[in-house]
């Protein structure tokens, strides 16, 4: 605790009743958090598997973990839980799924799956025009569900006929769902919420069960789930919450800052404690964020600090075109590089939209400045391990449609998209899952004799391959299970290259590795998995990483705004200072332009040592080149702490002559 400074002790050991913490970026929450759970073990006497923290990456939950393990005895830890909103969900659902009427072995729908669902209702919807408007719909509904707002509500408050009929697909998404024996992601926090209010012996099972709840970055709580932590800790207020209104920026997928306040209303003896010492930036960088956000109305009101020096001025950079602030970008990082010694690992750009990462792009590459353009292909998104994990989840469930369309033709059993169409449409009209219905009697008059042996002779395997699976060491099955398919001269035929094909088969057994690991680490212990729960737990890693891969390699770090919080770095490039880009478009139009106030914040308070912001006097648009009007950010930030650079007008030559010197300089500094 001596590492701690006041509030931060202060916010440890409060134990007497229900807390908020306002952690200002920057200003050590993570510490706070997981150095309470140590104290709540240790000093309180609350056993670790009466303590659960939650959180919303895997990433996030790992660190917290590896902390508290550091920190407390591994035999007073035991059963501590530590994990997203989503896992806690996915456990519980496991836990309760009888009540809930699911099977064991339920799938988890990923946006994919949702999406073909989806697709396959809308095309069945006489007059409907699956185009564009699917992602509408899906967020529609995902929008319903962590507003807890059910089929028939959504139908009775639709204020036009398209949200009627957004309604209509709504209730038949979620009847095919329970038809599958599956959920998707939202279900997650909604089913047990439902379950809890539905069967208050339930809820008392789980409230004996999680004496002390702890959660991160509460700013982004949307209803359900704050309804979730509502309901848990209601009895004996026994918790703490962490986050930062002025770092909510996730409104357009329901996160509510107005939560923060709610708790206030809903629990009046609540404490509220501020971090507002930051750890992290100079004392200008600070200077900057609290002048900008200060713009935004505030329930709670708070300042950043820091015992930082004051540091360099922040500077704005007037570039001539979107071209030029590229040109420019990449040049200074050179630049700053040769003339500080730097890594390339030192400097991240940030922007509003993914499209402005393009034309950036190409300039690094053309200065051969390595780069990781956040969000690339994750291992999940993979195709052969999508094909593996769909068999996976077919093998626990049968009833998942999504998983036996994208399997059951690959590799190639010569069962064309006509027998296919042929079986959905008789599974639907019997309200069976596919994978079922395959062995009913009546499919012999609605598909063709030779479509249907095909079809029977797959399901036949995959009955036998489950079974064993379940009777049977899972793991060697499971690679039989590829051996069967003879999926490696599949992916030989299927890749460019010998050594891809290797490559992608190299994919599959780290797949298989990790359920053996998974199988593995709980053995003898009150943790133990069965396979299905492993193939559960992957499920829901994937839909949770797909933007988490970590790259600790020498390279610039490209992201947008949204993808940056959380993460710090010595010197930062924000891109796109103008009307209509920082702040967006739609965000004007809708008069919404307190989230990108906070976007700002973040950008900011992502910087440790240097901050340069850029924007460029012209943009081409719709082939159009337009004149444009600086960010009104820009006006908000202290003038005593900028530098404008570019203001005159703008010497090309002189610009043109700097990147060569650069370059002339890289070139010499790497011996070419």
């Amino acid at each position: 605790m001596s590492n701690l400074n006041p509030r931060q002790r202060e916010a440890v050991h409060y134990v007497d009743g229900p807390l908020l913490v306002l952690a200002g970026a920057g200003s050590g929450k993570t510490s706070v958090i997981t150095r309470k759970m140590a104290y709540l073990i240790e000093q309180v006497g609350i056993p670790g598997r009466n303590i659960a923290a939650l959180t919303f990456t895997n990433k996030a939950a790992r660190e917290m973990k590896e902390r508290v393990s550091r920190l407390v005895d591994r035999k007073l830890a035991r059963g501590l839980t530590v994990s997203t909103f989503h896992n806690l969900g996915l456990n519980m659902i496991r836990e309760e799924h009888a009540h809930l009427g699911y099977h064991p072995g339920f799938s988890l729908f990923d946006a994919e799956d949702a999406k073909a669902l989806l697709q396959d209702l809308m095309l069945s919807d006489a007059g409907a025009d699956a185009g564009d408007e699917l992602s509408d719909i899906q967020m529609t509904i995902s929008n319903w569900k962590n507003a807890m707002r059910s089929p028939g509500e959504a139908l009775s408050r639709a204020a036009d006929e398209r949200e009627q009929r957004i309604a209509i697909i709504y209730g038949k998404y979620n009847e095919y769902l329970k038809a599958y024996n599956a959920v998707d992601f939202d279900d997650l926090i909604l089913l047990p919420v439902q379950l809890f209010r539905d069967h208050p012996d339930i809820l008392t099972k789980w409230r004996r069960k999680i004496r002390y709840l702890l959660v991160d970055e509460y700013q982004d709580t949307n209803v359900c789930q704050y309804e979730l932590v509502k309901l848990l800790v209601a009895e004996r207020a026994a918790f703490t919450v962490v986050g930062d209104d002025d770092q909510s920026i996730y409104a357009w997928r329901g996160a509510r800052p107005e939560n923060l306040a709610q708790l206030k209303e809903d629990f009046p003896s609540l404490k509220i404690t501020k971090l507002e010492q930051n750890y992290r930036s100079t004392s200008r960088i600070l200077r900057c964020a609290n002048t900008v956000i200060a713009n935004n109305p505030h329930v709670f009101e708070k300042a950043l600090w820091s015992e930082h020096t004051i540091g360099d001025e922040i500077r704005v950079i007037r570039c001539r075109n979107e071209d030029a602030e590229c040109e420019r970008v990449a040049t200074e990082i050179i630049d700053q590089k040769l003339k500080q010694g730097l890594e390339f690992r030192d400097f991240a750009v940030l922007y509003r939209g993914n499209h402005q990462a393009r034309l950036l792009e190409m300039k690094l590459q053309a200065y051969q400045i390595p780069y990781r353009l956040s969000g690339g292909q994750s291992f999940f998104s993979k195709n052969e391990i999508k094909d593996a994990m769909s068999y996976l989840r077919l093998l626990i469930n049968p009833n998942d449609d999504a998983a036996f369309l994208r399997v059951v033709n690959v590799p190639r059993r010569e069962i064309g998209p006509r027998t296919l169409e042929q079986l959905g449409h008789y599974a639907r009209a019997r309200n069976a899952s596919m994978f079922r219905a395959v062995s009913d009697l009546g499919a012999e008059s609605h598909v063709t004799e030779k479509g249907l042996d095909r079809l029977r002779r797959f399901a036949h395997w995959v009955d036998g391959t489950c079974r064993r699976l379940h009777e049977e060491d899972p793991i060697p099955v499971i690679k039989q299970l590829f051996t069967d398919i003879e999926y490696e001269e599949w992916l030989h035929q299927h890749s460019g290259t010998p050594k891809q094909a290797e490559r992608r088969m190299e994919n599959i057994w780290y797949l298989v590795d990790s359920i053996q690991r998974m199988l593995d680490d709980g053995k003898g212990t009150a943790d133990e998995i069965g396979i299905e729960d492993a193939i559960s737990k992957l499920i829901l890693r994937d839909m949770m990483e797909q933007r988490e891969e970590e790259d600790d390699s020498d390279k610039v770090q490209l992201l947008t705004l949204h993808a940056s919080k959380g993460l710090e770095f010595p010197h930062v490039f924000i891109m796109g200072l103008e009307e209509e880009i920082l702040p967006h478009r739609t965000s004007i139009e809708e008069g919404n332009i307190e989230e990108e106030r906070r976007l700002m914040y973040v950008g900011i308070t992502r910087a440790r040592e240097t901050l340069s912001l850029t924007y460029a006097a012209q943009r081409k648009q719709y082939g159009e080149k337009i004149e444009t009007i600086p960010s009104r950010f820009l006006d908000e930030l202290p003038e005593d702490d900028l530098i404008w650079v570019g203001q005159g007008d703008l010497d090309v030559e002189a610009n043109q002559k700097k990147g060569k010197a650069t370059l002339s300089a890289l070139l010499g500094d790497l011996g070419v």
